[in-house]
Protein backbone atom coordinates (compact mmCIF):
# COMPACT_ATOMS: atom_id res chain seq x y z
CA UNK A 1 0.00 0.00 0.00
CA UNK A 2 1.44 3.29 -1.08
CA UNK A 3 0.98 6.60 0.97
CA UNK A 4 -1.26 9.64 -0.32
CA UNK A 5 0.90 12.80 0.50
CA UNK A 6 1.27 16.28 0.24
CA UNK A 7 4.28 18.29 -0.89
CA UNK A 8 5.00 19.11 2.64
CA UNK A 9 2.90 16.62 4.76
CA UNK A 10 2.25 17.47 8.71
CA UNK A 11 1.25 13.84 9.17
CA UNK A 12 4.85 12.57 8.71
CA UNK A 13 6.68 12.31 11.65
CA UNK A 14 9.15 15.27 11.81
CA UNK A 15 12.85 14.34 11.78
CA UNK A 16 15.75 16.94 10.46
CA UNK A 17 17.99 16.28 8.08
CA UNK A 18 21.14 17.33 6.49
CA UNK A 19 22.89 16.48 3.35
CA UNK A 20 25.96 17.55 1.42
CA UNK A 21 27.07 17.56 -1.90
CA UNK A 22 30.75 16.50 -1.99
CA UNK A 23 31.69 19.15 -4.94
CA UNK A 24 30.39 21.42 -6.93
CA UNK A 25 31.33 19.92 -10.72
CA UNK A 26 29.18 18.12 -13.07
CA UNK A 27 26.04 19.58 -11.85
CA UNK A 28 22.71 18.96 -12.84
CA UNK A 29 21.30 21.20 -15.81
CA UNK A 30 17.63 22.01 -16.47
CA UNK A 31 16.14 24.86 -18.27
CA UNK A 32 12.73 27.18 -17.55
CA UNK A 33 9.87 26.06 -19.15
CA UNK A 34 8.03 28.72 -21.71
CA UNK A 35 6.78 31.67 -19.66
CA UNK A 36 9.26 32.31 -16.96
CA UNK A 37 12.50 33.59 -16.38
CA UNK A 38 14.91 34.37 -13.44
CA UNK A 39 15.39 37.40 -11.10
CA UNK A 40 18.07 38.27 -8.70
CA UNK A 41 16.89 40.07 -5.69
CA UNK A 42 15.63 43.29 -5.89
CA UNK A 43 14.89 45.46 -2.25
CA UNK A 44 11.58 45.55 -1.34
CA UNK A 45 11.42 41.49 -2.66
CA UNK A 46 11.10 40.35 1.09
CA UNK A 47 7.00 40.54 0.88
CA UNK A 48 7.83 38.38 -2.56
CA UNK A 49 9.70 36.01 -0.70
CA UNK A 50 7.31 35.73 2.68
CA UNK A 51 4.54 35.10 -0.22
CA UNK A 52 6.36 32.24 -1.34
CA UNK A 53 7.30 30.61 1.73
CA UNK A 54 3.96 30.54 3.48
CA UNK A 55 2.50 29.26 0.42
CA UNK A 56 5.11 26.26 0.19
CA UNK A 57 4.20 25.76 4.10
CA UNK A 58 8.20 26.47 4.65
CA UNK A 59 6.58 28.90 6.80
CA UNK A 60 3.26 28.15 8.82
CA UNK A 61 2.55 32.63 9.81
CA UNK A 62 3.63 35.60 8.76
CA UNK A 63 5.44 36.23 11.95
CA UNK A 64 7.38 32.89 11.42
CA UNK A 65 8.11 34.04 8.17
CA UNK A 66 9.07 37.79 8.93
CA UNK A 67 11.47 36.01 11.82
CA UNK A 68 12.99 33.95 9.19
CA UNK A 69 13.64 36.85 7.13
CA UNK A 70 15.07 38.92 9.56
CA UNK A 71 17.20 36.11 11.01
CA UNK A 72 18.86 34.87 7.81
CA UNK A 73 18.90 37.58 5.01
CA UNK A 74 18.24 41.38 6.47
CA UNK A 75 21.30 41.17 8.03
CA UNK A 76 23.17 40.47 4.91
CA UNK A 77 20.99 42.34 2.11
CA UNK A 78 24.04 43.62 0.14
CA UNK A 79 24.65 40.24 -0.59
CA UNK A 80 21.17 39.25 -1.94
CA UNK A 81 21.52 40.55 -5.60
CA UNK A 82 23.62 37.56 -6.28
CA UNK A 83 23.16 35.61 -4.13
CA UNK A 84 19.42 35.14 -4.26
CA UNK A 85 17.42 33.97 -7.21
CA UNK A 86 13.75 34.48 -7.71
CA UNK A 87 11.45 32.53 -10.50
CA UNK A 88 9.23 35.03 -12.21
CA UNK A 89 6.10 34.96 -14.89
CA UNK A 90 6.24 36.51 -17.95
CA UNK A 91 3.55 38.65 -15.85
CA UNK A 92 6.21 39.65 -13.29
CA UNK A 93 4.78 37.44 -10.61
CA UNK A 94 7.77 35.88 -8.70
CA UNK A 95 6.87 32.43 -8.04
CA UNK A 96 9.76 30.29 -7.03
CA UNK A 97 12.90 30.94 -4.67
CA UNK A 98 16.54 29.79 -3.49
CA UNK A 99 19.48 31.36 -2.53
CA UNK A 100 22.76 30.19 -2.74
CA UNK A 101 24.07 30.89 0.87
CA UNK A 102 26.68 30.41 4.42
CA UNK A 103 26.42 29.50 7.58
CA UNK A 104 25.42 32.65 9.08
CA UNK A 105 26.08 30.88 12.75
CA UNK A 106 29.95 30.41 11.48
CA UNK A 107 29.57 26.84 12.49
CA UNK A 108 30.33 25.52 9.18
CA UNK A 109 33.66 25.93 6.94
CA UNK A 110 33.83 28.82 5.22
CA UNK A 111 34.59 26.59 1.93
CA UNK A 112 31.09 25.55 2.04
CA UNK A 113 27.88 26.44 0.51
CA UNK A 114 24.68 26.50 1.77
CA UNK A 115 21.74 25.72 -0.84
CA UNK A 116 18.81 27.74 1.35
CA UNK A 117 15.04 28.44 2.01
CA UNK A 118 13.90 26.72 -1.71
CA UNK A 119 10.41 27.26 -2.03
CA UNK A 120 8.26 26.70 -5.27
CA UNK A 121 4.45 28.77 -4.56
CA UNK A 122 1.86 26.09 -4.06
CA UNK A 123 -0.19 27.56 -7.32
CA UNK A 124 2.96 26.54 -9.37
CA UNK A 125 3.94 23.35 -8.39
CA UNK A 126 3.85 20.85 -11.02
CA UNK A 127 5.03 22.78 -13.62
CA UNK A 128 8.36 21.66 -14.04
CA UNK A 129 9.90 25.04 -11.95
CA UNK A 130 11.80 23.02 -8.96
CA UNK A 131 14.48 21.42 -11.15
CA UNK A 132 15.68 24.33 -13.27
CA UNK A 133 15.54 26.87 -10.08
CA UNK A 134 17.68 24.39 -8.38
CA UNK A 135 19.95 24.00 -11.12
CA UNK A 136 20.70 27.56 -11.52
CA UNK A 137 20.89 28.11 -7.76
CA UNK A 138 23.49 25.76 -7.42
CA UNK A 139 25.56 26.90 -10.55
CA UNK A 140 25.34 30.20 -8.87
CA UNK A 141 27.45 28.46 -6.14
CA UNK A 142 29.68 27.12 -8.25
CA UNK A 143 30.97 30.71 -8.98
CA UNK A 144 31.29 31.32 -5.30
CA UNK A 145 34.79 30.86 -3.16
CA UNK A 146 33.26 27.60 -2.26
CA UNK A 147 34.02 23.53 -2.85
CA UNK A 148 31.02 21.82 -1.74
CA UNK A 149 27.30 22.54 -0.57
CA UNK A 150 25.23 21.40 1.92
CA UNK A 151 21.66 22.08 2.71
CA UNK A 152 18.34 20.85 5.66
CA UNK A 153 15.54 19.90 4.89
CA UNK A 154 12.92 17.34 6.79
CA UNK A 155 10.93 14.22 6.32
CA UNK A 156 7.65 16.41 5.97
CA UNK A 157 9.46 18.32 3.38
CA UNK A 158 9.71 15.02 1.40
CA UNK A 159 9.74 16.03 -2.18
CA UNK A 160 11.96 18.64 -2.23
CA UNK A 161 14.77 15.91 0.36
CA UNK A 162 14.32 13.77 -2.75
CA UNK A 163 15.55 16.42 -5.28
CA UNK A 164 18.28 16.89 -3.34
CA UNK A 165 19.22 13.61 -3.50
CA UNK A 166 18.55 13.87 -7.17
CA UNK A 167 21.03 16.47 -7.52
CA UNK A 168 23.73 13.97 -6.14
CA UNK A 169 23.60 15.56 -2.26
CA UNK A 170 23.99 12.52 0.44
CA UNK A 171 22.97 11.79 3.30
CA UNK A 172 25.31 13.50 6.35
CA UNK A 173 23.16 12.90 9.49
CA UNK A 174 23.10 9.27 8.84
CA UNK A 175 22.88 8.97 12.32
CA UNK A 176 19.50 10.09 12.50
CA UNK A 177 18.44 6.63 11.26
CA UNK A 178 14.17 6.92 11.90
CA UNK A 179 14.21 9.91 9.83
CA UNK A 180 16.37 8.59 6.56
CA UNK A 181 14.52 5.03 6.85
CA UNK A 182 11.43 7.17 6.73
CA UNK A 183 12.93 8.79 3.52
CA UNK A 184 13.67 5.27 1.95
CA UNK A 185 10.11 4.82 2.72
CA UNK A 186 8.60 7.36 0.70
CA UNK A 187 10.91 7.79 -2.32
CA UNK A 188 12.79 5.04 -2.72
CA UNK A 189 15.90 6.66 -3.73
CA UNK A 190 18.78 4.43 -4.66
CA UNK A 191 21.14 6.78 -2.84
CA UNK A 192 19.10 5.60 0.63
CA UNK A 193 19.22 1.39 -0.08
CA UNK A 194 21.60 1.29 3.17
CA UNK A 195 18.53 2.44 4.81
CA UNK A 196 15.57 -0.53 5.75
CA UNK A 197 11.76 0.99 4.54
CA UNK A 198 9.90 1.51 7.95
CA UNK A 199 6.03 1.12 8.61
CA UNK A 200 4.00 4.86 8.24
CA UNK A 201 0.50 3.82 8.80
CA UNK A 202 0.11 4.43 11.88
CA UNK A 203 0.49 8.28 11.43
CA UNK A 204 -0.69 8.06 7.67
CA UNK A 205 -3.90 6.88 7.20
Amino acid sequence: MRYHLDNFDLRIPYYKLRLHRPDLINLPEFVLPEGYHYEFYQPGDCDAWIEIEMSSKECSTYEEAIDAWNKYFAPYEPLLSSRMIFIVTDTGRKVATASAYFDVHGLDPFDSGRLHWVAVHRDFQGKGLSRPLLSKTMSMMSLLDVTHAYCNTSTRNWVACRLYLDFGFLPENVEEEIGWRIMKTLTNHPVLNQFKEIDLHEWIK
